[in-house]
């Protein structure tokens, strides 16, 4: 790179940092906190023109890039910054949140993670680390104004993987703090979710999990995946009944990041994947935040060993969602939201 393009490179960089900082405002600072504002208005907001999106500059050690957020509601007590789970999914999985959190006055924040769908998409794996993705979730807790007066950060799969890791760093900035159907032990996952999964489906897996992917029946590999392990573990409803934000999250999934963190296997985290060694069990006493854990009856995620983590951590509650698997929002609404809305709003 000669000097002309660094200085470039150095002025774009000051840039961002620039309008970061000015973005980095919370909004009650931008109008008088009063009686004025409903819940829906945006009559007081820097996001009228968009209608509540707001792209955030994320800098990193390797280039500046954005994420994409849209903020719904205004609530100066109770704002909750979705993650998403994959990795490489995106907020579409928690549009049915709009069903919910409005009539209870809750703020929420749909938010795509930098390889996700409406955000930047650099495909670089030196930004496909756990630290890289809190500190970009804090870069975002920034711009947005949250603060531990009003930040819930709410966590789904892997995105419950972010939440706990930025608990355990950032912890002071936050109100409260939801993890959904995820285990602190990636090797307690799979031991659990292999116990559960039937032995001709496990001899049947195994089988194609050997085999080169140009051999592999396909048809008869997605009808086994599709029907024995997604319809039963992760959202019990037909395939042919699923939601649409499930179907449209499901396909502006990024394979990339996906399969570089999570692996290939429908069932476990294994070979080269990234996570497959995750556990932060011993850590979770640190975590002195208002915590939930959620947990269902029919998830590959342990209830048990989700109760336990609401044992652990030191201010925790358990919601237990009977009739729910992976996606209890969807196939165990009301006793998801019940639970979920009750925590929020009994943290003061």
């Amino acid at each position: 790179m000669n000097k002309t393009s660094s200085k470039c490179l150095g002025f774009i960089i000051m840039t961002v940092l620039f309008f970061v900082n000015c973005n980095s405002k919370p909004e009650v600072e931008i109008h008088k906190e009063n009686n004025l504002q409903s819940y829906l208005s945006f009559e007081y907001r820097r996001d009228k023109f968009t209608g509540g999106i707001v792209m955030i500059p994320i800098i990193t050690k390797y280039g500046v890039y954005r994420v994409w957020t849209k903020r719904i509601g205004t609530n100066h007590t109770k704002k909750v910054l979705l993650l998403h789970g994959g990795p490489g999914s995106t907020h579409e999985i928690f549009e049915c949140f709009d069903g919910y959190f409005p009539q209870e006055q809750i703020e929420y924040i749909y938010y795509d993670q930098l390889e996700s769908f409406y955000s930047d998409k650099p495909n670089d794996k030196k930004l496909w680390t756990i630290p890289r993705f809190v500190d970009e979730i804090e870069q975002v807790r920034i711009a947005l104004g949250l603060n531990q007066k009003n930040f819930f950060l709410l966590g789904h799969s892997w995105g419950g993987i972010l939440a706990l890791e930025y608990a355990l760093k950032y912890q002071k900035n936050l109100k409260g703090l939801i993890v959904c159907n995820m285990m602190s032990s990636i090797p307690l996952y799979n031991k659990y979710a292999k116990s559960i999964i039937s032995k001709d489906i496990k001899v049947t897996l195994n089988k194609y999990d050997e085999k080169a992917v140009d051999k592999i029946d396909e048809n008869h590999y997605q009808e086994l995946v599709l029907n024995k392990i997604y319809t039963e573990h992760i959202l019990r409803k037909p395939i042919e009944d699923w939601p649409d934000p499930i179907l449209r999250a499901f396909s502006h999934i990024n394979d990339n990041i996906y399969v570089y963190l999570q692996g290939n296997a429908d069932v476990g985290i294994e070979g080269k994947a990234k996570l497959k060694n995750w556990d932060i069990q011993k850590f979770l006493a640190e975590i002195m935040v208002p915590t939930l854990i959620v947990g269902a009856k029919y998830d590959m995620m342990d209830p048990e060993h989700l109760k336990w983590m609401s044992r652990v951590v030191r201010h925790g509650k358990f919601l237990f969602c009977p009739n729910g698997s992976h996606c209890p929002m969807y196939d165990d609404q009301e006793v998801f939201f019940e639970g979920i809305i009750d925590f929020i709003k009994n943290i003061k």
